[in-house]
């Protein structure tokens, strides 16, 4: 059995691993910076289109760099996708590199230090967060979604189905009785 097949047969593969931790994020960050562009104030100066666009590439560029910088610290120490020291060196040296690209030495700088404490409290807030968002989510989906006793949408049983039908066939019968009467 070669390394792939190794690799292909279990849950973790590269493959999935770059789909959950890597490309999910960046599309996700995609959609939510179009979203921060359609609230921006540049909206009426730069359009509509261009000012989400813009949002959601940079937005993307970002996640997909900070991201991909963790993981491939998680790699190169062979740590585990949960901890926190992978996000903060990712963040660091993702910050650098876009920070340099951005202004300069002391843009990368300061980069470099935003991206390490966003990074890491960001995913420091999602390892807390999922299991909770993971028991609610199983406990609505355990639990029957019961309307209210003072809904007025009654779910019926078989008999009392069966009386409405007959009583709206009655009224249709009625009112086809009544036009046939008049013509």
């Amino acid at each position: 059995m070669s390394s792939n097949d190794k690799a292909a047969q279990t849950p973790t593969s590269s493959t999935q691993i770059f789909k959950d931790r890597i490309f999910i994020p960046t599309i996700l960050a995609g959609v939510v910076g179009s979203g921060v562009g359609l609230v921006s104030k540049h909206r009426k100066v730069h359009g509509l289109a261009n000012i989400s666009a813009t949002y959601a590439t940079n937005f993307a560029i970002v996640v997909g760099c900070y991201c991909g910088a963790r993981e491939f610290v998680r790699v190169s120490r062979t740590g585990k996708p949960d901890d926190l020291l992978n996000s903060a060196i990712g963040g660091f040296g993702s910050g650098a590199i876009l920070g340099r690209l951005q202004g300069g030495q002391v843009a990368a700088a300061r980069y470099s230090v935003m991206f390490a404490v966003v990074g890491t409290t960001v995913d420091y807030a999602t390892l807390k967060l999922k299991p909770i968002l993971r028991n609610y989510y199983e406990s609505m989906a355990r639990k029957e979604m019961k309307l209210p006793e003072w809904s007025p949408i009654k779910v019926l049983d078989e008999e009392a189905l069966a009386a409405k039908r007959a009583k709206e066939q009655q009224i249709y019968d009625n009112i086809h009785n009544l036009n046939k009467g008049k013509s």
